[in-house]
């Protein structure tokens, strides 16, 4: 009896298999889900929208609408006072007629404080996938494109108030002109104060790195203001310029005062679309989003 268990124990030891071989072993287990494509599931991740913050298609929709209609509103502004000038205006001269003169002055003046001026403010909408260097340097660019038109506006103004007949015309004593000064002025130091904080101090970036954080909202906040008291100083001289060109005929909604109206109400819309594009959180430029995609990847 004792010979029989002592013979089979060893056989049971013997028959008895490996826990690995009766589950089919280590090397038949699917691998861990962590270890699944990284780079499938990372580009998956990407078309998702969970590197954006969780953007869907109706936030895809929504900020593709405000940006193509801003910029649609800003080129329209541009080309609504172009058609108003050479169609009622009888286009533009040179210093011997000092009518067709001031004409320059609509045209450069919206060309410079609402049109470029308006797409270097939306640069950092509209290049959300740019390094933000590159951002900073279109910003500066249409800054830069922007100054000669003021600069060339305000003489074409000066110098056919001066050279009216039958005696000159007086500057600086409407709202408008007094409007257009500040906003000169306040264009002016902003493109100063952006210059050399966020570009020439990038020579010692680490150095000068919370100087210039702090600086951001200050810069971002006179930014939009200056854009949009650029575009109230816009609206009060065509209502000057209007009242002075049709006088009573105004009333009677010429032709002509449709399109000054109609490009007033653009001016209006260009305000309102450019300042939700800013103002929205989920538009502004994320800097960590191409760090963790290239991270990752």
């Amino acid at each position: 009896m004792e010979n029989s268990l002592t013979e089979s124990a060893p056989m049971a030891e013997f028959d008895k298999s490996p826990q690995d071989e009766l589950d089919g072993g280590p090397d038949d287990l699917p691998p861990p889900p962590a270890t699944i494509g990284a780079a499938e599931d990372q580009k998956s991740r990407r078309y998702s929208g969970e590197d954006r913050g969780g953007w869907a298609c109706g936030n895809w929709f929504e900020f593709l609408l405000v940006v193509v209609v801003a910029s649609i509103l800003l080129l329209g502004a541009l080309g609504l006072v172009i058609f108003w000038v050479f169609n009622y205006r009888n286009g533009v001269g040179w210093l011997d007629e000092p009518e067709l003169l001031f004409n320059y002055h609509p045209i450069l003046m919206i060309a410079g404080f609402v049109t470029l001026s308006g797409f270097s403010v939306l640069m950092y909408r509209i290049c959300r996938c740019c390094r933000r260097i590159y951002v900073k340097l279109l910003h500066t660019l249409f800054h830069l494109l922007a100054i000669p038109c003021v600069v060339f506006g305000f003489m074409a103004v000066l110098e056919s108030h001066n050279r009216a007949t039958p005696e000159p015309i007086p500057n600086f004593y409407s709202l408008h002109s007094w409007m257009g000064f500040v906003t000169m002025g306040l264009f002016v130091l902003q493109f100063v104060v952006g210059f050399f904080s966020f570009l020439v101090l990038l020579c010692c970036e680490n150095a000068t790195a919370s100087f210039r954080a702090s600086l951001v909202p200050i810069h971002a906040t006179f930014g939009i203001t200056t854009f949009l008291l650029a575009v109230a100083t816009c609206l009060t001289g065509l209502t000057e310029k209007v009242f002075f060109t049709l006088n009573s005929s105004y009333s009677l909604l010429p032709e002509e005062g449709i399109v000054v109206n109609a490009l007033a109400m653009v001016l209006v819309a260009i305000a309102i679309f450019v300042s939700y594009a800013l103002a929205r959180q989920e538009f502004k430029y994320k800097s960590h989003m191409l760090v963790s995609i290239q991270s990752d990847l």
